[in-house]
């Protein structure tokens, strides 16, 4: 494993060069769409560093992307010059899914420091109710309780103690959980209340947490100041769900939009979509169609081509462990041009859609 700073730059500098006298035209008549969730606050991207990347690695990614010649370029002017083949070389466009405040704290100021605009796809529900996001907040209370047996009475149906040995009794507990306020169909509050009541078991400070906001959305206000400096702020449904009945599914999206145009105090609609959770089903494209918007990102990993279809972009995700050989690789196009040519006859596949009727 190469270690050191300037071996690792040479290795990128000698791998650029490569991918650019190799495939230079190829990767310049496609996009690479990155896809973050979160920047770690804390200790986020030890508990899952799938979502979570450390601020650090994020400001290292920027300056790979600055480095390498890419050019990072807004969402509509991406698409635009995607389907017209007059991208400029490594076209790149940063979204964002969902809207964490740590969006604002921790991605916000590197982007300006890079001067790069970026997309955020904003759930709406707990961006107007200030509360920590069940989903994401129970499965990083369940983690925190690691080598812990807990008494779950109060938390989950069966009560009684339950032992969180390895990483996967704390997925289970989740899980547990997570079936478990769905078939009650939980308010937002009652959620709420009973991550306190977990935090409580795994002896952590949820008081501490609510301070400092840890998974918690932007605020309107958040909101509105990212939206005036080169952010633009999409859609991702009001409550983080893609139901596959057509009144419910263009319901989340019109709130969606009334909040956000509410938030960022503009006339103009957000037209751009991400799938919650990279859910996706045939029928949501014309559903999208309907509801005014224009393009919709999968979680699919591949670069975007101008025959692409708009309501299936594909993104790539970034995370804490990829490593920078990998990172650069997608940059200058060896690793989706490699995965190209494996998968060739392949299909984009996402996972189905799932009728989820309570918020998180």
């Amino acid at each position: 494993m190469i270690s050191h700073p300037s071996a690792r730059s040479a290795l990128r500098s000698a791998q650029n060069g490569i991918a650019h006298s190799l495939l230079g035209p190829w990767r310049n008549n496609r996009l690479l769409v990155l896809c973050y969730h979160g920047i770690a606050m804390d200790d986020e991207a030890k508990w899952n560093p799938a979502l979570y990347v450390n601020q650090s690695t994020f400001r290292q990614r920027m300056k790979m992307i600055r480095d390498a010649g890419c050019n990072v370029l807004s969402l509509p002017e991406a698409l635009y010059r995607l389907s017209r083949k007059s991208l400029p070389e490594r076209s790149v466009v940063l979204t964002f899914d969902d809207g964490f405040h740590d969006f604002h704290r921790c991605a916000y100021p590197v982007l300006q420091e890079f001067r790069y605009p970026a997309t955020v796809y904003l759930s709406t529900y707990y961006s107007v109710n200030q509360l920590p996001v069940f989903d994401p907040m129970c499965s990083y209370l369940c983690w925190k309780g690691l080598g812990k047996t807990i008494d779950i009475t109060g938390i989950a149906p069966q009560g009684g103690s339950w032992q969180l040995s390895t990483t996967a009794d704390c997925a289970a507990l989740f899980r547990c959980i997570w079936e478990h306020v769905r078939e009650m169909r939980m308010p937002a509050c009652e959620k709420d209340a009973l991550a306190e009541r977990l935090a409580g078991r795994v002896g952590v400070d949820y008081e501490e947490i609510r301070r400092r906001r840890l998974l918690h959305l932007m605020t309107p206000e958040e909101v509105r100041e990212v939206s005036r400096n080169d952010i633009s702020i999409e859609l991702h449904t009001h409550r983080h769900r893609t139901p596959v009945g057509r009144e419910c599914f263009l319901k989340e999206i019109e709130e969606n939009r009334r909040l956000i145009m509410e938030m960022t105090e503009t006339t103009e609609p957000p037209e751009h979509f991400c799938y919650p959770s990279g859910n996706y089903h045939a029928s949501f494209a014309q559903w999208l169609r309907e509801a005014g918007v224009v393009s919709a990102t999968t979680c699919a990993a591949a670069l975007a081509e101008p025959d692409f279809d708009p309501m299936a972009m594909p993104r790539y995700l970034d995370q804490e462990n990829l490593s920078e050989f990998r990172f650069a690789g997608w940059l200058n196009g060896l690793m989706p041009w490699a995965k190209a040519r494996m998968n060739r006859n392949a299909h984009i596949t996402n996972r189905p859609a799932t009728a989820e009727v309570a918020p998180y």
